[in-house]
């Protein structure tokens, strides 16, 4: 993605227009539409009932780390080995009285900062894939270029109130050293908020680090200004790189996502109401063991579920089942009154075709309906989670757009209402020229900058693009026109220094 295109506009008057909307928009979205429930109060305490029994009956195994297993019996779980049994209504009562039902992420911006939990969303870029894909070169291993691409784009929209974190793997890094890169790929090119490194504990602890140089350290010590996906190894494991990064940012009070990963069939029963089960079980154990670790420490109930294809064992995106897990999973979060994290452009396809579009269209509008405050993997998920696609990327910024907009919900007030345009233009007459119509019509209807509502004539007559080169010249053009948000001088200095001096200290490595 480094040919450029013609610009278009001032440089100036773009800038404006950015700060226009962040000063008359909050930098999330306040949802006045209410969520979808699918399951009664009876069906919910079923599914929480049988989550109890799995937790004290079956257990759930903390591997690797020693103190974990001393913190768990201290505060009376049945600890066996590596296996955690812990009795029923501990882990909810623990985090009820400890885990907070909504925190603000500061962002180095203060009008990014955002708030998560209660009845806010914020849509996040896709998360973790090793592979980056676009036009013209096709599928291949991502760089650190193609992850400060992502995440200028993120920076450079309204509609993703979030820089995101590992948005695609940089394997032209060591492994042991890229999350420098990537924490200060965040920190430079965006002032949105960002996720921290989880891969391994001095990882984490290297984020937080850099994040004081940022804030301040009295600041983070008070504040949350990270966020990171901690993922439970399903079914029904937390291991010890998961469990000792949690246990570094909690006992920073930075968030935690703490969050299953289950492919249904391997990694869960097949059946939905098993899935939801275990998928609560795995949650409230690490959620309550951050609470464990730092009473208070902001935790997000993650979920992440599909179905599996019987014929390949392959997973599968945008069916029915995930989506019921989902809506299951998100109404126990309220319950239990912690933020919920789901959804996303979830997909199995290869490139940006239908499929890529029906599949991720399915998971949006249901995470939108169930109520997800934290929507990882919003925009540029392609091939399971494989690939990260700069076209994808920006077709479902429209996306974003779209829910962004859903949720403002219905305008009651008197322009809303129109009645004076319905008496001004009176039967059998046009709209169009209304005085209603004129002061409404450039905000009445969302706009996208991606679809193609031209007659056939036009559309030929403008080269017949399809959805993805369109995308593709409008990722360049975001690209081209992308200006970096000031950061002091001083604490870039003394970041840059940190890595050095960090990068210095030990051999590079690939694992």
């Amino acid at each position: 993605m480094v040919d450029r295109v013609r610009k278009r506009g001032g440089r100036s008057a773009r800038k404006r227009e950015k700060e226009s909307i962040s000063k008359n928009e909050l930098p999330y979205i306040v949802r006045k539409v209410p969520v979808y429930e699918i399951l009664d109060e009876e069906g919910l305490n079923l599914i929480e009932s049988n989550a109890e029994k799995i937790l004290q009956e079956v257990g759930i195994e903390f591997r690797g780390d020693k103190e974990s297993l001393k913190i768990w019996k201290d505060f009376g779980a049945d600890v066996k080995g590596e296996r955690v049994r812990i009795p029923k209504g501990l882990c909810k009562t623990i985090i009820k009285e400890n885990a907070p039902s909504e925190f603000v992420q500061h962002a180095r911006n203060p009008q990014k900062s955002v708030k998560i939990g209660g009845n806010n969303t914020v849509l996040v870029p896709a998360y973790g894939s090793p592979f980056v894909r676009d036009h013209e070169k096709g599928r291949r291993y991502a760089t650190i270029n193609d992850f400060q691409n992502f995440v200028k784009l993120a920076y450079s929209t309204p509609y993703l109130h979030h820089s995101g974190g590992t948005i695609c793997e940089p394997v032209d890094l060591p492994v042991n050293k890229r999350h420098f890169d990537m924490v200060y790929s965040h920190i430079k090119f965006s002032d949105k908020p960002f996720m921290g490194s989880v891969t391994a504990p001095e990882r984490a602890q290297d984020t937080v680090d850099m994040a004081k140089i940022l804030f301040g350290e009295e600041f983070v010590k008070e504040k949350t200004v990270l966020i990171s996906l901690i993922n439970a190894n399903s079914p029904l494991v937390w291991d010890s790189t998961m469990i000792r990064a949690l246990k570094i940012y909690a006992r920073n009070n930075q968030a935690c996502v703490v969050s299953p990963f289950c492919i249904a069939g391997a990694m869960s029963p097949v059946t939905v109401a098993a899935t939801a089960s275990q998928l609560y079980a795995e949650a409230l154990s690490g959620m309550c063991f951050a609470q464990l670790v730092k009473p208070g420490a902001p935790v997000v109930f993650g979920t992440f579920s599909s179905s599996m294809s019987m014929q390949s064992g392959a997973p599968t995106f945008g069916t029915p089942e995930p989506q019921l897990v989902l809506y299951i999973v998100a109404a126990l979060s309220r319950r239990l009154g912690v933020p919920f994290r789901s959804g996303g452009g979830l997909n199995a396809s290869k490139i940006t075709d239908a499929q890529a579009a029906y599949e991720s269209a399915n998971t949006l509008q249901h995470a939108m309906l169930a109520g997800v405050n934290f929507m990882l993997h919003t925009a540029g998920w392609l091939e399971g989670g494989l690939s990260m696609s700069y076209e994808k990327f920006i077709m479902d910024i429209d996306q974003a757009g779209m829910i962004n907009s859903f949720l403002k919900g219905v305008d009651l007030s008197e322009n809303g209402q129109g009645m004076d345009a319905i008496k001004e233009v009176g039967p059998g007459n046009h709209f169009l020229g209304c005085e209603h119509t004129q002061l409404n019509f450039k905000s009445a209807f969302y706009r996208s900058n991606i679809a193609d509502n031209n007659s056939f004539e036009q559309w030929e007559a403008d080269g017949k693009m399809d959805n993805t080169l369109r995308a593709n010249q409008i990722c360049k053009k975001m690209l081209e026109e992308y200006e970096m948000p000031l950061i002091d001088p001083s604490t870039d200095e003394a970041l840059i220094s940190f890595i050095k001096k960090r990068k210095e200290s030990f051999p590079d490595a690939n694992y």
